[in-house]
């Protein structure tokens, strides 16, 4: 058994409570691999903001639970060298059973999500109560998840969303004890959010089932999943250099500011990240095809994604200066 304090890392209760205190939301980047990590953390330190490391069961896998571990206490270490006194926890995201949150408890993650939403009301709050009891004895977070999201991101797959139902948030928070709450209000997992006809805009995200949630669990922590904006100038840049991506589109960047203002105190990106850096490889590797060195193409997407962390964490989120 490894604590998370022990790895220098926090929970995410103080964290969410000044959030929501302030007007502004937590950003939850995911990561894969040192580049990734590296990025996130820099991009944190320097703009001053609170972070949430996330990592997927797929991610976990890939990158072994082990190393996982290390590479994330090293984060804590390099926070700790810069002074930037900023919070930082290791979160797992979507994990589908109590096993796999359990394992992660043990193995020093500071929150864990347990995501029943494919399952029955009933079951649903059966496994999460079951996590949040076990996580309570170590001090870990837990986010719970009503509704639906659709798209394909990792393991995560569903062909339909489904909003969550206002009427179902108080009783699901009082019967599980969660710390936060994932709600569906039309985001979506992946680069392809939303299908619209050239020159359209996205549809606006229902802001009416967010309000009408906060009203039943007021002043409760409230995250978005799904929220990349799918930024154009890296999906253009990734179709310049041979790739595919033809009619990605995520979420505006308007309105995750508007949400950060509400009780979304936790705003999840994975999509942009991955976007960032496939699309500088592809470049470099385009203008420079005789470099066979990875650092000339990782490095510089690295440095790439540490800026729109940057950028994000200032413009969108409102995070940055917040500790």
């Amino acid at each position: 058994m490894t604590h998370y304090k022990d790895l220098g890392l926090s929970n995410t209760k103080e964290m969410f409570e000044r959030a929501m205190k302030n007007g502004y939301a937590v950003p939850a980047y995911n990561f894969n691999n040192l580049e990734q990590l590296q990025a996130i953390v820099n991009g944190c330190i320097e703009s001053k903001s609170p972070f949430i490391l996330q990592v997927s069961k797929g991610a976990r896998n890939y990158a072994n639970e082990t190393l996982l571990r290390y590479m994330a206490q090293g984060a804590a270490e390099l926070i700790n060298k810069s002074e930037a006194e900023i919070p930082m926890a290791l979160h797992l995201d979507h994990g589908d059973s109590f096993e796999i949150c359990k394992s992660c408890v043990d193995s020093g993650f500071s929150s864990v999500m347990i995501d029943g939403s494919s399952l029955s009301y009933e079951d649903n709050v059966d496994v999460t109560k079951r996590v949040v009891e076990y996580a309570k004895k170590y001090d870990v977070s837990v986010e719970g998840e009503l509704g639906v999201l659709a798209g394909i991101e990792d393991e995560v797959t569903s062909e339909v969303s489904h909003y969550t139902d206002p009427d179902d948030v108080e009783d699901f928070v009082k019967k599980t004890g969660v710390d936060s709450l994932a709600i569906s209000i039309g985001t979506s997992h992946g680069a392809y959010k939303f299908k619209v006809e050239p020159g359209q805009d996205p549809p606006p995200l229902r802001f009416d089932i967010l309000e009408e949630v906060e009203k039943r669990i007021t002043g409760f922590p409230i995250v978005l999943h799904g929220a990349s904006s799918v930024l154009k100038e890296y999906v253009d840049m990734i179709n310049q250099y041979g790739g595919s991506l033809e009619g990605a589109m995520g979420v505006s960047e308007d309105q995750l500011r508007k949400a950060a203002k509400s009780a979304v105190c936790k705003v999840n990106i994975d999509s942009d990240g991955r976007l960032v850096v496939t699309a500088v490889i592809r470049k470099m590797l385009h203008d420079k095809p005789e470099n066979f060195d990875p650092r000339k193409y990782l490095g510089p997407a690295r440095d790439e994604l540490k800026e729109m962390i940057i950028r994000k964490n200032n413009e969108v989120l409102g995070s940055a200066g917040r500790y």
